[in-house]
């Protein structure tokens, strides 16, 4: 039986000449077992780390993972330690946390949102002294999304700073 056209037997039956092609492949199929591998080691993000800013009214403290993949779900949380009274405690995030991602919920219900110059802000209301104020917030990162972004957070009182932390996130895909 003769070979179909545009088949050429030795080259496509016997492989003569890509002797190092299935080492290729091997290379490559061990290079994303290695992606794999770095990622069960949390390189590519989701393990939360906690920040905190302290100030003479109010402590702050955030827990969120700052290294994310693309369509992953998690969760910020911020709490608010009061040492004096705060009469209208008001959390402002850098738009970073909400470009190229999903906001699921926030919980408690903020009394009021809103935005200042690009930034949001969550209104608490009042937290007196000596108490602590807790807020969730559940995201999803979009599929599509990829780079750094400032993902920092402002506690005021109404209009006025107490206490800022700065930090950045990565999206890895």
């Amino acid at each position: 039986m003769a070979a179909p056209d545009h088949i050429i037997l030795k080259r496509h039956r016997d492989l003569v000449g890509r002797q190092r092609h299935p080492w290729a492949r091997r290379g490559l199929l061990g290079l994303v077992g290695v992606v794999c591998l770095l990622g069960l080691l949390d390189l590519f993000g989701q393990a939360s780390g906690t920040t905190h800013a302290a100030a003479p009214k109010a402590d702050l403290s955030l827990s969120a993972p700052t290294r994310l993949r693309s369509g992953l779900l998690y969760t910020a949380r911020f709490e608010v330690q009061a040492h004096q009274p705060i009469k209208q405690a008001t959390l402002v995030l850098d738009q970073g946390w909400f470009e190229n991602v999903q906001v699921n919920s926030y919980v408690p219900q903020p009394v009021s949102q809103a935005s200042r110059d690009g930034r949001v802000a969550f209104v608490l209301g009042h937290i007196a002294a000596g108490h602590s104020y807790v807020f969730y917030l559940q995201f999803q990162v979009n599929p599509t999304d990829v780079g750094r972004r400032s993902e920092s957070v402002e506690l005021d009182d109404g209009s006025r700073p107490i206490v800022r932390i700065e930090r950045t996130a990565t999206v890895f895909p």
